[in-house]
């Protein structure tokens, strides 16, 4: 993509990430509250402690799981074990605290794909979370070969988007060296089967912009629950899982 002498990389496709006009009705103050108390009943609940039923094992194949906005590996801990436990591989990111697409965090995606894919022969499965499934998808675009499948969780790939945590974004901005890269790998869904699961309820980003535009091999699911403990619900873990262990 060419960007003009003049134009910030960064300062540009930052006005195309958040909608001011007001209409995509993006969530309150008040319920992103709601969302952190959904937090505090849930954190002591693992996803190998929620009632699911049988799911189908899997087949060993990589697994990726990319972190929400300000989260770490350590925050998605407990689905990667329920992941394990079913029989894939599975990996998180590796590059700490996700701050937004960071030279270092887009670096850091690269690598790890590259890196169990090639060890073990086989694409990989992309898991992301809120702003890890944006990025997911954009690894996706950039490296189709190398992709399975893409599950977002309550991710805003369809930009703009709408949040109350627009300020701590827009804050972190001058780290996002890479943003106008993962902007460019958005501009068409990703060329792999791509699952979109949404919270018309969510508390985070507008919902919106979190569903993909129909098309083969796209899919849209919406989940009762909040955006913050997505991983935790039953509903949700369960769809994860059967795409997962689809051909």
């Amino acid at each position: 993509m060419s960007i003009e002498p003049q134009q910030d990389p960064r300062a540009e496709p930052a006005a195309r990430i958040f909608d001011r006009s007001g209409t995509l009705g993006g969530p309150s103050w008040r319920e992103l509250m709601g969302e952190g108390l959904a937090v505090l009943r849930e954190m002591r609940r693992s996803p190998r402690g929620v009632h699911t039923g049988k799911l189908p094992s899997g087949d060993g194949h990589p697994v990726i799981v990319l972190p929400a906005f300000l989260c770490s590996d350590g925050m998605s801990r407990g689905f990667r074990e329920w992941l394990a436990t079913l029989g894939y591989a599975v990996e998180g990111w590796g590059a700490g605290l996700n701050l937004g697409p960071t030279a270092g965090a887009v670096t850091a995606v690269d690598r790890i794909l590259g890196r169990v894919t090639e060890a073990s022969g086989r694409k990989a499965s992309l898991v992301g979370v809120s702003l890890g499934g944006v990025l997911a998808r954009a690894l996706a675009s950039a490296h189709p070969d190398r992709v399975r499948r893409v599950i977002t969780v309550c991710s805003p790939f369809q930009l703009p988007t709408a949040s109350p945590l627009e300020p701590i974004y827009r804050a972190l901005a001058p780290l996002h060296s890479s943003q106008h890269l993962m902007l460019a790998q958005l501009t068409a869904p990703p060329p792999v089967p791509t699952t979109a699961i949404y919270s018309p309820k969510d508390g985070v980003v507008a919902w919106r912009s979190c569903v993909d535009t129909p098309g083969p091999d796209r899919e849209n699911i919406a989940v009762e629950g909040a955006h913050t403990t997505m991983l935790a619900n039953p509903h949700a873990l369960r769809i994860i899982a059967e795409r997962l262990a689809l051909p």
